[in-house]
């Protein structure tokens, strides 16, 4: 929609040619056939739309819980340092696999592996949370902050290489504004 101060740069048009355009954008389908195909290649369009803003970035077409400039900081953040909870998954199947070797004492190793990694996860998870919580006041004081930090923390749990939204920034990168 342009700017009603703005001038308009064309004539005004007819009114038989306005009810005609208004007519050919508006025209409902025919049938319910024709609206459920039309509604469908609608969806279809704007999932594909999703999915290269996923791929690419794009702030535009992003679902909205990626969009906005408190959610692209905070997975800046994220991507910008390494953590241990992105790391679970190998480590989870590395555990596997020396639960099922038949040494007691491994088994035993696998379990203590176990509970390191955890509270390795909940620690790094706990700072990861104050800090940003504190960036983003610093940095967004007048804006909501509110449901970043468990989508960072959700995002930490991805690993770097399947997290979508891709990652803008390298490793010890400082995250964009």
């Amino acid at each position: 929609m342009r700017d009603p101060q703005a001038p308009k740069g064309r004539p005004t048009p007819r009114r038989s040619e306005a009810e005609a355009q208004r007519r050919a954008t508006a025209k409902a389908p025919a049938n319910r056939k024709d609206a459920t195909r039309r509604a469908r290649e609608q969806r279809r369009v704007a999932l594909t739309k999703q999915r290269e803003a996923l791929l690419s970035g794009d702030e535009r077409h992003l679902p909205a819980r990626d969009r906005g400039q408190v959610r692209r900081f905070a997975r800046d953040y994220v991507d910008a340092k390494w953590h241990v909870a992105e790391y679970f998954l190998p480590i989870a199947v590395l555990i596997l696999v020396l639960s099922m070797v038949p040494s007691m004492q491994t088994r035993n190793i696998a379990l203590l592996l176990w509970v390191v990694v955890i509270l390795a996860i909940v620690f790094d998870s706990m700072l990861l949370s104050r800090r940003l919580k504190k960036e983003l006041q610093q940095r967004f004081p007048d804006e909501s902050i509110r449901g970043a930090r468990p989508y960072a923390l959700m995002r930490t749990m991805q690993m770097r290489r399947m997290r979508l939204p891709r990652a803008q920034v390298k490793r010890g990168e400082a995250p964009r504004r």
